[in-house]
């Protein structure tokens, strides 16, 4: 198929027209990739959170429980309470409803390598400062896609669980705390995929897949260049009607950040690496993931996939990707040389970087 190219205007036209102390954004305290990110209010100003990930040792002693929130006009990240759980958590998934952080299942990592995917989900109210823990997710999965439909509803799409990918989308009911399962995901199950959703649409892209097995029995991964929609039934949450999308050029690719605009009536994927890892950085392959800078989405309007210019600073090991001010930014994740970084990146080159201070 034939990608539509925009230059940047495409993208910018939705960006704020002037940069300031408010629109910029410090790094984070401390450099983290695979953090669990959203946006939301607090105190009637734009909030940003980061939940738990990876720090800069890359190994299973350097994943993080720590988190931080930071609101327009601040000097400095807040550090918020420790993620309450045991060790710390990778590949877990946030979303803001009702001014509030869910954040979702990920995995531990043992000393031995051994890796578990959690049930265990929590809240965070930004005024209390407390985490309050929520139902259990029925079949716990880490590396999954999330969104909000209807301003009550959190979907978690396809991802991994302990032994293998599933192909379940299960649904939390924000208002009655409890989970049920919407239509199963028709794409190949994968984790590490990317995704948003406007209005009832959401896309899903590409992931990892299970693609085979070696000779002495070992499962081999890869990622997969799939896309779908879905279409959520207005009068039944639990019901999607699901869309093949035309297949991308080129490979699939892992752990892009994704969010659906609604002012563009689009869902943007941004970076990843087409190299499939683990969380050290290391490809399946025995060769190091290099990220990538590439911009594209799905445009509900064009009905095609559309490219834009590369975003300023190749970057992959995102969980989300966040509208700030008009722009749509990464917090953290992995740049060249699979360095864990805890900078902010602008895809629009709105959002700049302002000075951290200490006493936070």
């Amino acid at each position: 198929m034939k990608i539509a190219r925009l230059g940047s205007i495409g993208l910018l036209a939705l960006a704020a027209t002037t940069a300031n102390a408010d629109t910029c954004v410090p790094g984070l305290p401390e450099a983290h990739a695979n953090n669990a990110v959203a946006a939301s209010m607090s105190d009637g100003k734009a909030a940003l959170f980061s939940f738990a990930g990876l720090k800069a040792g890359k190994t299973w002693r350097d994943t993080s429980r720590a988190a931080y929130m930071f609101k327009a006009g601040d000097t400095g990240w807040t550090r918020l309470p420790d993620l309450p759980v045991e060790g710390g958590r990778l590949a877990a998934t946030a979303e803001a409803v009702g001014g509030k952080a869910y954040i979702f299942g990920g995995y531990s990592v043992a000393e031995d390598g051994s890796e578990v995917s959690r049930a265990e989900n929590f809240v965070f109210d930004p005024a209390s400062g407390e985490y309050s823990r929520i139902a259990d997710m029925p079949n716990p999965v880490d590396d999954a896609v999330s969104f909000v439909y209807d301003a009550r509803y959190i979907y978690i799409v396809s991802g991994w669980h302990n032994e293998g990918n599933v192909r379940d989308v299960q649904v939390y009911d924000t208002t009655e705390d409890r989970w049920f399962n919407a239509s199963d995901y028709p794409g190949s199950p994968v984790f590490g995929h990317a995704g948003g959703i406007v209005g009832n649409r959401f896309v899903i892209a590409d992931g990892v897949a299970v693609v085979g097995e070696s000779e002495d029995g070992k499962r081999q991964f890869g990622t997969v260049n799939e896309g779908w929609m879905g279409i959520i039934d207005e009068n039944d949450p639990s019901t999607i009607t699901y869309r093949r999308l035309p297949q991308l050029p080129g490979r699939g690719h892992y752990r892009m950040g994704g969010e659906g605009d609604a002012e563009g009536n689009r869902v943007l994927f941004v970076g990843g690496t087409p190299n499939a890892y683990n969380y050290n950085g290391i490809g399946y392959n025995g060769e190091p993931s290099k990220p990538q800078k590439h911009v594209f989405a799905w445009d509900f309007t064009k009905d095609n996939w559309v490219a834009y210019e590369d975003k300023p600073i190749a970057s992959m090991d995102h969980r989300g990707l966040v509208k700030w001010h008009g722009d749509w930014i990464t917090i953290g994740g992995l740049v060249e040389g699979r360095a864990v970084t805890g900078e902010v990146t602008s895809v629009a080159g709105k959002v700049t970087v302002c000075e951290q201070t200490s006493g936070h």
